[in-house]
């Protein structure tokens, strides 16, 4: 019977006659028998074949190159070696795919750099192998959380023509010849008849879907042009983004503490192979500091208690903190070893922080939230959104912005309008956190960043 390594691996079939297809990973071969590290990528474990010369093929078996793809029948025995509790004795090795001798992935250490260069092929190594298959488990229990509990899943345009972030970071989107455009652009003759570009965020039209269905997400790509070449920005990501009308600042820190409690503990429970693998080759303490995140009280602390701790630090910084500010990296990582565990830091200065936003009564800050979490810094932002439609009129002007293209998001406050909040969460951020990986162009599978779109 044909069956994947995992249905092997999870099964009983020891003495029985099975077949499998897939690639080697390693061929030792020795003058009476041979060793094929086999894998289909069904499981992280790999299945061990052993043939020996009593095969009538065994010359032509031997031959068999790193790379190639096989099809193998032969009966599970319990393994003689150490390593594996069980192997697979061939009777029948056939070549379907061959590789050639410059096969890239050739069993040995390879640097990461090397290969982000050999982005096509580095999902057969070990390590890639553990941060993909955590990365679909993560993204399935993203969805798992929120469709459980009701929520509708909303899919925003990618392509649009308001900057949701007031931030003018998009990438522009044309059917126009750039090679022969002279002088002042006329949209009018575009695609779409105006200037459009790539979506840096799906909230503002969640908003509109929560204001319908209350309870949405969204969770997909979304882009940003800033010409950026830190380990943690990439100019495509993906980006979870809950709206969630009828619920309050408070009631959006439950929901993000409940949510990432949730993702955290099913990847744990569920890429338990992958996660030793991380552990003890990428990130020593991984599964413990993800089993503390799981089980820690997450501190709610108002952004200007945040500046008092810091200035009274003990501490020479290289970026002194300050009132109506924002924090650097050094300042995340005091706050979350200052109180042991994740923290949410709310109450934000209004003029750092998104149009969009609550203003408090206070006059000077906004009901935002961003959360920390030892070891990454932050890896959410949200906030209540502005409700009353004459304060986000009046801070729209206080900014300058344009109402074109954006009547109907200052509409909604006007057609049964409510309090509502959400939040953001790029993904990519969340896999470095659970991985251990701490370059984000190693947890998405062809990244783009700036002068690099290959594949």
């Amino acid at each position: 019977m044909k069956l994947d390594v995992k249905e092997i691996f999870d099964g009983d079939l020891i003495g029985k006659e099975v077949e499998v297809e897939g690639w080697v990973r390693n061929h030792r071969k020795q003058k009476e028998f041979g060793f094929i590290d086999f894998s289909d990528g069904t499981c992280f474990n790999h299945l061990q074949i052993v043939y020996d010369d009593k095969l009538s093929t065994f010359d032509e078996i031997s031959k068999i190159k790193n790379g190639s793809a096989i099809s193998v029948v032969g009966t599970i025995v319990k393994s003689e070696g150490k390593g594996q509790s069980i192997e697979l004795k061939a009777s029948d090795v056939k070549v379907l795919g061959d590789c050639p001798d410059d096969y890239p992935m050739q069993p040995k250490h390879h640097t990461r750099e090397f290969l982000r260069e050999q982005a096509y092929l580095r999902p057969r190594t070990n390590l890639f192998q553990a941060v993909f298959r955590v990365r679909s488990v993560a993204a399935y229990a993203i969805h798992k959380y929120f469709q459980d509990r009701g929520y509708v899943y909303a899919h925003t345009p990618l392509i649009t023509a308001n900057d949701g972030e007031g931030a003018g970071q998009m990438f522009q989107v044309t059917t126009l010849p750039l090679d022969k455009l002279k002088g002042e652009v006329d949209y009018s003759k575009d695609f779409y008849g105006k200037k459009v570009g790539l979506a840096v965020t799906g909230q503002l039209e969640g908003e509109t879907f929560a204001m319908a269905y209350k309870k949405i997400y969204t969770f997909g790509p979304t882009f940003r042009a800033e010409n950026s070449n830190t380990k943690t920005h990439a100019s495509e990501f993906w980006m979870i983004e809950p709206e969630i009308a009828f619920c309050d600042l408070e009631g959006l820190m439950d929901i993000e503490e409940d949510m990432l409690k949730y993702i955290v503990k099913y990847v744990l429970d569920n890429c338990k192979d992958e996660m030793k693998f991380l552990d003890s080759f990428v990130e020593k303490g991984l599964i413990d500091k993800l089993n503390r995140l799981v089980n820690s009280h997450f501190t709610r602390v108002d952004h200007e208690e945040v500046i008092k701790i810091l200035k009274e630090a003990d501490v020479k910084w290289e970026f002194e903190p300050e009132y109506g500010e924002d924090i650097a990296k050094e300042h995340e990582k005091y706050i979350t070893d200052y109180f042991n565990g994740p923290v949410f830091i709310k109450n934000w200065p209004k003029d750092i922080k998104a149009f969009y936003m609550k203003q408090n009564p206070d006059g000077k800050t906004v009901a935002a939230v961003d959360l920390e979490v030892p070891g990454a810094g932050e890896l959410m932002g949200g906030s209540e959104r502005e409700a009353d439609y004459d304060k986000l009129v009046a801070r729209m002007k206080e900014l300058n912005m344009s109402f074109d293209g954006l009547d109907w998001y200052v509409n909604l406050r006007k057609f049964g309008g409510c309090y509502h909040s959400g939040f953001g969460m790029g993904f990519e951020r969340l896999l470095i956190y659970l991985t251990g990986v701490d370059n984000i162009r190693d947890v998405i599978p062809y990244p783009r960043t700036p002068l690099n779109c290959e594949y």
